[in-house]
């Protein structure tokens, strides 16, 4: 077992890299008050084991986890959660609504993934997923909290990377969990104090008009931070989320003008290259001075599900026309 390792936020907040794809790629964080932890996301079920060892470290047993709260069902964020329960008996598992059924059930995610990645890299990436009994399933809608210790936490619903997509704000410390809707912002590309964020369009239910009307609801929380999966936590987020906004519209650019030639072969490699061209320039608008093949390795991955996604977001398009 890999170690994983985990760096203090304030605020009895951890940040835990998982280890996916390399380092400073995907987080979830570990929340605690008087004696309880939450889990917000979870990596997959190869890295639960050593979710369990960081809950030791901390002076924790697993009976002190009261939730596991995954913002939507995409298997880098809640692939680890039924391992994770199995393993905290007292935890209740909170997502939203859309997604708690592929927790009870499980298959549906495993086989899909399983076909796009075959047997072998599916389980070299996530391992299996383990269902969650019903009864422990919590199916979060919008406005409802989540008492921990003396702090409460709020779930929203935030459509627009996906439709199954929910937030969770710590209103005591005003501190937002954003999963993948404030997109992904990782430590190598950022310069100190001025983060380069890029919105993340991955299949299958892209909707940037969702998208922006999550962000202005988030917003109007005023959040003071937002803790994002990929990767860690932004300060002052009213100061940042413009640079979002534009990559979402950057995006939608990209695949407008692809819909415009109305040829759909060769239609993914199109995409892909625009994605690369427009990132890469971003990238050197905002000043980083990595290598370019540094950061098309950086990116790589996620240039891919962006094509894929934005694909898939035409398809629609055509489709309900």
């Amino acid at each position: 077992m890999t170690q994983l390792t985990y760096q203090v936020l304030g605020n009895h907040l951890h940040l835990i890299d998982t280890g996916m794809n390399h380092p400073g790629h995907t987080g979830c964080y570990l929340l605690e008050d008087n004696g309880e932890l939450a889990f917000i996301d979870t990596g997959s079920s190869n890295n639960v084991d050593g979710l369990l060892e960081i809950v030791g470290q901390l002076g924790f047993t697993t009976d002190a986890v009261r939730y596991v709260m995954p913002t939507h069902v995409h298997l880098d964020h809640a692939g680890g959660a039924g391992r994770l329960m199995e393993n905290c008996p007292q935890a209740q598992l909170v997502i939203h609504h859309k997604g708690a059924p592929h927790m009870i059930d499980p298959s549906r995610l495993q086989q899909g993934a399983t076909a796009v990645y075959g047997e072998e890299l599916f389980q070299q990436a996530f391992g299996d997923l383990v269902p969650v009994a019903e009864s422990r399933v919590t199916a979060a809608r919008e406005g409802d909290l989540f008492q921990l210790g003396n702090r409460e936490i709020l779930f929203i619903d935030t459509p627009g990377h996906a439709n199954h997509h929910g937030c969770f704000f710590d209103t005591r410390e005003h501190a937002l969990f954003t999963g993948d809707t404030f997109g992904l912002s990782y430590p190598a590309l950022n310069k100190p104090d001025d983060p380069w964020l890029m919105a993340t369009t991955t299949p299958v239910a892209f909707d940037p008009d969702a998208w922006f009307d999550s962000l202005e609801r988030m917003m109007g929380l005023k959040p003071e931070s937002v803790c994002l999966t990929h990767f860690g936590q932004l300060q002052n987020p009213a100061n940042e989320v413009g640079k979002l906004r534009r990559s979402i519209e950057q995006h939608v650019q990209i695949a407008l003008r692809e819909e415009s030639r109305g040829e759909e072969s060769g239609r993914y490699e199109r995409l892909h290259i625009e994605i690369q061209d427009m990132l890469l320039a971003s990238l050197n608008d905002h000043g980083v001075t990595l290598p370019v093949d540094r950061q098309k390795n950086l990116l790589a991955l996620d240039m891919d599900l962006n094509a894929q996604g934005l694909e898939v977001w035409l398809a629609r398009r055509a489709r309900n026309k």
